[in-house]
């Protein structure tokens, strides 16, 4: 009998494990598509910012119209912080799992009036109304969906995963830029200039809205993992008496929520300006810029965004696994942020002498390589210091924050310091600036005990 019984639960826990793993999997899908949508929809936008600006802002020249279709773009980041406050607030109170589902649906929703808009030349003003609405709807959904779908996903593991969980969320952010910088290079290359005008650059956000329905289907079939006693809901009672005592008895047992700690958002926000930064310009900015100061093919761009998100794509389990392995989470993050400031500028002097589209991907290789290493540790960091009722909105006002002023207005901080300047490395300069606040946030930011991180 003691044979059997230990059969029976060895067969139990077996099944219990597989169960486990395919919830874990199914979280993670869920979580990572919504910021998979937002970075796909970023890079299409990117890529067909030309064409958009052609077709929505006519206003006399191709210049004047790409600088409307940019600051439409831009339009997104300001509204960001207010997104990541709203549904942040939303998530710490009613769940993550409904944040999650509304964020997703209002990103596919943006994410299809971009993609079915009729042109200027169709119904006038309303056209170009129409691709702000749709932005703002992408920017604000944006600024919610990080904190509401990171905070899941290190809530859905124990100690020992937290790292391995949340950097799929920096994974499918890698994955959806390749995808959407391959889907946009094959119908440029693969299109004529009237096709890609008449139909071709709607594809891509076409592509986006398809994958809304699956990410709201996934997500509403979640587990939770707000902490019941987080949830305020009372439930009536058989008759109104009851219901009233059952009322007031929880209300009792609600703790005060917490308000979001002053320090660890400042220090948090400091502290993912570094990443941030590395982002947006090394990635975004200097193919650009490259193309400019040293007659580039504009291949480069293309090869910049491949590699980029190559690298988060592969790199991130690795690096959230390595995060799960370290003692203590700063012991990580200061090495690999010192690293990085130590190898910016001979990155853009190898780049200066060596002018290459190979020393370009080796660069964006390095210096994205050592973001993605640190990137899981990091929000892990953040995300056990944070109570769970308010955990949510914190780290979405830190993520939107940096993202908006350092990552939203870095090419134009970069544009205007190299004008000032004249200098190769205004590009370097401002992202070693950028890195040097991030190390200073690491030094303010307050630990917390992993084992006891989420009490």
């Amino acid at each position: 009998m003691t044979a059997v019984n230990a059969i029976n639960q060895s067969a139990g826990a077996a099944a219990l494990a597989g169960v486990d793993r395919r919830a874990t999997r199914k979280t993670i899908l869920a979580a990572a598509l919504g910021n998979g949508l937002e970075f796909f929809d970023f890079t299409v936008f990117s890529f067909f910012a030309a064409v958009i600006g052609e077709l929505f802002f006519p206003v006399g020249s191709q210049a004047g119209a790409l600088m409307l279709s940019l600051a439409t773009f831009g339009v997104g980041f300001i509204v960001r912080p207010l997104g990541s406050i709203v549904i942040g607030a939303y998530a710490d109170r009613a769940g993550r799992k409904p944040a999650l589902v509304l964020t997703v649906s209002m990103m596919a929703l943006g994410t299809g009036i971009i993609g079915l808009a009729p042109t200027y030349a169709s119904i006038g003003l309303v056209a170009p109304l129409l691709i702000v609405v749709g932005r703002l709807l992408q920017g604000f959904s944006a600024g919610g969906e990080v904190g509401a779908a990171t905070t899941l996903l290190m809530e859905a593991g124990g100690a020992g995963r937290r790292g391995s969980l949340v950097s799929w969320q920096m994974a499918s952010q890698g994955g959806a830029a390749l995808a959407g910088a391959l889907v946009a290079a094959t119908l440029s290359r693969g299109l004529s200039h009237e096709a890609l005008l008449a139909w071709g650059w709607r594809v891509p956000f076409l592509i986006g809205l398809l994958i809304g329905p699956v990410g709201f289907y996934l997500r509403r079939h979640l587990d939770d993992t707000l902490p019941a006693a987080q949830l305020a809901v009372v439930k009536p009672g058989a008759d109104g008496a009851a219901g009233t005592a059952g009322a007031a008895a929880a209300q009792r047992q609600v703790k005060p929520r917490s308000r979001m700690p002053l320090r660890q958002i400042v220090a948090g926000t400091m502290l993912v300006i570094g990443g941030t930064s590395t982002m947006y310009t090394i990635v975004f900015f200097l193919p650009s810029f490259l193309t400019l100061t040293t007659g580039m093919p504009a291949a480069v761009s293309l090869l910049a965004g491949c590699t980029a998100g190559l690298v988060l794509l592969v790199g991130s389990p690795f690096a959230g696994r390595l995060a799960d392995r370290v003692p203590r989470r700063k012991s990580l993050l200061y090495p690999v942020s010192i690293a990085s400031l130590v190898v910016l500028l001979p990155a853009f002097h190898a780049i200066r002498v060596w002018p290459s589209i190979y020393t370009v991907a080796l660069v964006v290789f390095l210096l994205v390589g050592l973001m993605t290493l640190s990137s899981p540790t990091g929000f892990v960091l953040i995300l056990e210091s944070l109570r769970p009722e308010v955990r949510a909105t914190s780290l979405g006002v830190i993520y939107a924050l940096g993202v908006t002023i350092f990552g939203g207005f870095a090419q134009l901080i970069v544009s205007g310091l190299w004008r000032l300047t004249g200098s190769f490395y205004a590009p370097a300069w401002y992202v070693l600036a950028c890195g040097f606040v991030s190390l200073g946030g690491l030094l303010l930011f307050k630990e917390a005990d992993p084992v006891v991180a989420l009490d």
